[in-house]
């Protein structure tokens, strides 16, 4: 594997696959599977997942709520993805922690940075949910943060797109896909990778992101693997 440690940054949107809301069972099983033979090969992984499949802080904001209550709201939405994460990769054989950024100890461990670190040194998955417990940060920012705190090599942001475009391929037929881009591109261009506070959190650590479509059967081992998959984001060309 061309990494030892990385984080894997999940979006909640891609847990519900072709559903209009909640969780895919299949898509569930299916990155348990992938992540299983990732751990198997020796590499040590992380993994932050949003909430977007059953509640996102800012559509709430949008809708009336006060914004830093729908952003807790979304935590704890993050919290039901992981632990149904934690569900499938100890059935696929993978031990699993789930730690959270908000305290609910009879169904998580608190997060603590070197209790994860040593977890990830015993070849558990490590499950971050409930964002970075704070309101008004998003489940992209609590990546780069998690991923500067546990020495993560790079992080894997997989998604229902191939990589990063010029503009938005749902809606646009002639949009290019990049296969390499800075960190400053990225800022510079207000390309829709991860928001500005996560890019530039990677920048100042010299992290490298990886951005992939999660739903092509291993595809999360390719990248660990180092394969030219989807757009790599690098401090330099």
């Amino acid at each position: 594997m061309a990494f030892k440690r990385v984080l894997l940054k999940l979006s909640g949107e891609a847990l519900m696959g072709e559903l209009g809301y909640g969780i895919d069972p299949a898509i569930v099983q299916s990155i348990a599977t992938d992540v299983a033979a990732v751990v198997a090969s020796g590499t040590e992984l992380a993994i932050v997942v949003g909430g977007g499949n059953i509640f996102r802080g800012l559509k709430g904001s949008s809708a009336g709520m006060d914004r830093a209550t729908a952003d807790y709201v979304g935590m704890l939405a993050t919290v039901m993805n992981a632990i149904t994460l934690q569900d499938a990769l100890e059935r696929a054989g993978v031990p699993t922690r789930v730690q959270t950024a908000i305290g609910m100890q009879e169904v998580a461990e608190p997060y603590i940075r070197r209790r994860a670190i040593r977890h990830l040194e015993k070849g558990r998955v490590v499950v971050f949910g409930a964002g970075c417990g704070n309101p008004f940060f998003t489940t992209d920012t609590t990546a780069a943060l998690r991923a500067a705190e546990i020495n993560a090599d790079v992080v894997f942001k997989a998604t229902k797109v191939d990589g990063v475009y010029d503009k938005d391929p749902a809606h646009y037929p002639d949009a290019v896909r990049y296969e390499s881009l800075t960190f400053q591109d990225v800022l510079s261009g207000e390309l829709a990778v991860m928001d500005s506070t996560a890019i530039a959190l990677c920048k100042d650590n010299a992290i490298p992101i990886v951005v992939f479509d999660l739903f092509g059967a291993g595809n999360i081992g390719r990248a660990v693997a180092g394969e030219p998959i989807g757009t790599r984001i690098t401090p330099a060309r």
